[in-house]
């Protein structure tokens, strides 16, 4: 007869033992289950923490399929929005939703809008920037910060993993002139 489901936290084996139920099932289902639990256990594995990851990850696809929110339909375009509808409450103007969206229809979407937000790398970053960034200067630093708030609203959902080809500092600022060098800053004479 198999022993009982039992184990200790943590992996040193010292505290308090716990166990597991395994509901209303046969007594062939239990004893599989059982050995499940115990080659878990063998392999370091807390039983418990993996059946939760697992119930929470189920109950996150539910909502997301629910939701309409497929991982193909996660385009930089479709975030942007759901981004601009997030924010734009908190902004001053109507106007400044209007400059956001026409920015990025007018240089972003072209190239990126189609692209799912998990793909997007520094390589399509570039290749959005560079054809404005020497002669709209201003454009292309307000377009390069609202890619990279879009991209970090992104993350923050959990549509896409690492780092923000967008980021500045100790990224781009190695690939692109600093805005300063393209258009120097001009002073009026004093009056």
């Amino acid at each position: 007869m198999d022993a009982p489901l039992q184990y200790r936290r943590p992996a040193a084996g010292h505290g308090p033992r716990f166990g597991a139920g395994l509901g209303a099932v046969t007594l062939a289902d239990a004893r599989e289950r059982a050995a499940q639990a115990h080659r878990l256990i063998g392999d370091g594995i807390d039983p418990l923490d993996q059946r939760k990851a697992q119930v929470d990850a189920a109950a996150t696809e539910t909502a997301r399929t629910a939701a309409g929110d497929e991982a193909g339909a996660r385009t930089f375009e479709r975030v942007a929005g759901l981004y601009v509808a997030a924010h734009e409450g908190g902004w001053r103007s109507g106007k400044h939703a209007a400059q956001w969206t026409a920015t990025l229809t007018t240089h972003a979407f072209p190239h990126i809008g189609a692209m799912p937000v998990a793909v997007i790398e520094t390589a399509n970053v570039l290749a959005t920037l560079q054809p404005i960034w020497a002669t709209k200067p201003e454009t292309a630093s307000r377009l390069r910060g609202r890619i990279e708030a879009i991209l970090d609203y992104a993350r923050v959902q959990g549509w896409r993993q690492g780092e923000n080809p967008t980021r500045w500092r100790g990224h781009l600022d190695h690939l692109l002139p600093r805005r300063s060098m393209i258009a120097p800053v001009e002073h009026r004479p004093a009056l």
